[in-house]
């Protein structure tokens, strides 16, 4: 069971009627302020096109970065396969970038869509109440892998302690340590990003 041509292109169409959009009218420049911080003034978004997207096994393989690239985008029209998937017109002459979540099939690509929504409007201005709060966050850019251990209160639980260092008040004893449980974690679990 593949899913037809027809429905697909038609809700998009729709969607996109609905854009506000200038043809072939320039877009203007933001500003240096905006630019720096990765924030596009809104002109700038109304006047580009949605990013059309499909959930699928074959496409490539999401990640942080593409998570960022797509969090700059205006808008995003999200296809969802079912069954065996969409009939190939649509991925040939409709599509912008087949996404995949990883090396596995789910029943249907609306899983996969939640899962990448979530990590692309994170990364959004406001979303986390700070701007830097992703910065260091696993397979961030800034980051070198996966993120170290977390603790929090109590200092004692169950007899398992939190490490002496993290109880020092020294920051810069605290920030090495962190940076040395980072790496050790990902050579333990992720090697691979360390290549």
């Amino acid at each position: 069971m593949v899913m037809k041509p027809e429905p697909i292109f038609a809700a998009v169409e729709e969607l996109r009627s609905k854009e506000q959009k200038t043809p072939n009218a320039e877009r203007p420049t933001p500003n240096a302020q905006r630019q720096r911080s990765g924030i596009e003034s809104e002109s700038t978004i109304d006047n580009r096109q949605s990013k059309i997207i499909l959930m699928s096994p074959a496409g490539r393989r999401f990640d942080q970065k593409m998570a960022a690239d797509l969090s700059h985008e205006a808008h995003l029209i999200i296809i969802c396969g079912h069954y065996e998937g969409v009939d190939h017109r649509v991925v040939e002459h409709l599509v912008d970038l087949e996404i995949s979540i990883g090396d596995y099939v789910l029943t249907n690509g609306a899983i996969a869509a939640v899962v990448m929504v979530d990590a692309i409007v994170r990364l959004l201005p406001g979303v986390l109440g700070h701007e830097l709060s992703a910065a260091d966050d696993s397979f961030s850019p800034e980051g070198s892998g996966l993120e170290g251990p977390q603790y929090t209160r109590p200092a004692e639980f169950r007899e398992w302690k939190v490490p002496e260092i993290l109880l020092s008040g020294n920051h810069a004893e605290i920030a090495a340590w962190r940076r040395e449980q980072a790496l050790k974690r990902t050579k333990q679990n992720r090697p691979d990003l360390l290549r």
